[in-house]
């Protein structure tokens, strides 16, 4: 795989120099009939290239390992201009390991890896810190009319299969997706997925081998997990349909089945509605249901993901106002005592309203979740600040049946800031993101309850430049 990214890397900077060349010095024998040709399509082709730099830094309470990373990055994509309908892409990107603490040492007095530094590079190899790359991207578009058709290697943007971009690198899928729009105010959304490569890691897996990758916490009796490539299913299948209702209303229904394993259904409704010419009303409810398929993913309850004839639900509520510069909601989920909410993190974020970037409620049962949110854009400076902070009442970590990861109630604040450089800096974006956690829950004195998850402070210094 390293060879095949290599090589299209090298080949996609090759094949756009000549065609650009060519686009300089035409040939006098050209015809126009080129227009309608696989050569016109090449050489009227995109490139995207992006650079890069992550920092990283965790504050643990005292006593336990702190961390820093320090990441440097940058990738090419190129996609062709239509022909007949058809494009194709091919993209890829590559990690050095520029200076970071010890990241592949468990701390002493816990026992616990690194969970968030660890992140930027590849999770499967912690001493690898030069030879990190991946094929991102490689996959066949066809457009018709308002509609696509997209098969191979791709970025997702679904509830619970998404790009979970707060590394290096996001989640990768390998499926066919049809995007159909033929309908006004209408989009339905369905596919077939075959392969997933997580954030950060460099591998492509199966569906089954893919839920594993990253730490699996403990079964409902309390022995720890054991589903790492114990589990079997020949895919996942995908239907969404979102549609506008009227002037103000948004629902989207998602339907998410995991062949073999689990099915996941969710309901949403989102409203924004003029209160007068400068303030909306903003309001959402959402829906969610998951039962088991059959033994869960494997027959041995030891080794299954999805315990057999377990379910969850899922419910949340989000009210606020907004303007053109401003937007300010207060959030709510819960997550009821029927079971937990599951879904592997190597796939997505959490879809809840709920959600603050460095933590999630997946793996909880019984879980009470209350978030004011706040974004404040500056445009005349392109700065754009935001400020969540959230109270998070989980079951006792003791409770396995209930908490999967041994996460004690906490309450997190989140403050970021995001600059847009202008002028000779035109393409370069600078993003600061401060998180704290604070324990409210018992730990029970135990380390392994604290690092990387409460009382800590957390620090990300990312730049980015596009062209």
């Amino acid at each position: 795989m390293k060879r095949i990214f290599k090589f299209l890397f090298t080949f996609i900077i090759i094949t756009s120099t000549r065609l650009q060349a060519q686009e300089e010095h035409p040939q006098p024998d050209k015809k126009e009939s080129d227009t309608t040709s696989i050569l016109h399509a090449f050489k009227k082709g995109h490139i995207h290239g992006h650079f890069r730099y992550f920092f990283m830094a965790t504050d643990n309470a005292s006593g336990l390992t702190d961390y820093y990373a320090n990441a440097l990055g940058g990738g090419i994509k190129y996609e062709t201009a239509p022909f007949k309908g058809f494009q194709l892409g091919v993209g890829g990107f590559f990690i050095y390991n520029i200076g970071s603490s010890d990241l592949a040492t468990p701390d002493p007095a816990s026992g616990a890896a690194n969970r968030y530094e660890l992140g930027l590079f590849d999770i499967q190899d912690p001493e690898n810190k030069n030879d990190i790359d991946r094929l991102e991207e490689l996959y066949l578009k066809y457009n018709f009319r308002k509609s696509d058709i997209i098969a191979g290697k791709q970025l997702p943007e679904m509830p619970f299969i998404n790009q979970q971009d707060g590394r290096m690198r996001p989640t990768e899928m390998d499926g066919a997706m049809v995007n159909f729009r033929e309908f006004k105010n209408t989009t339905i959304t369905a596919g077939y997925l075959w392969q997933i490569s997580p954030r950060s890691t460099v591998e492509w897996f199966s569906i089954g081998e893919s839920i594993g990758v990253y730490s699996m916490g403990v079964a409902v009796d309390g022995t720890p997990s054991n589903y790492r490539n114990q589990l079997e299913s020949g895919g996942i299948a995908v239907l969404g349909i979102q549609r506008k209702i009227g002037k103000h209303l948004t629902v989207q229904l998602w339907e998410q089945y995991v062949d073999n394993i689990f099915n996941t259904a969710m309901v949403q409704a989102d409203l924004v509605k003029p209160l007068n010419n400068r303030l909306k009303l903003t309001a959402g409810l959402q829906l969610i249901r998951q039962d088991a398929i059959n033994d869960g993913g494997n027959e041995d309850p030891s080794k299954t993901y999805f315990e057999k004839g377990s379910k969850s639900y899922v419910w949340g509520l989000m009210a606020g106002v907004k303007d053109t510069r401003w937007d300010a909601s207060l959030n709510y989920t819960r997550i009821t005592k029927d079971g937990r909410y599951l879904m592997p993190r190597e796939w997505g974020k959490d879809p809840f309203y709920t959600f603050l970037p460095r933590e999630r409620n997946e793996g909880n049962g019984d879980l009470d979740a209350v978030v004011a949110k706040f974004s404040y854009a500056f445009p005349r400076v392109h700065l754009k600040s935001t400020l969540g902070y959230g109270h998070y009442y989980l079951a006792e970590v003791t409770n396995t049946a209930h908490n999967k990861y041994g996460l004690p109630s906490y309450n997190q604040l989140n403050a970021t800031l995001k600059y847009d450089f202008q002028k000779v800096l035109k393409g370069f974006d600078a993003q600061f993101i401060y998180v704290y956690k604070g324990g409210i829950g018992k730990d029970f004195g135990n380390p392994k309850y604290i690092i990387n998850k409460v009382d800590k402070s957390h620090f990300n210094l990312i730049i980015n430049y596009n062209f």
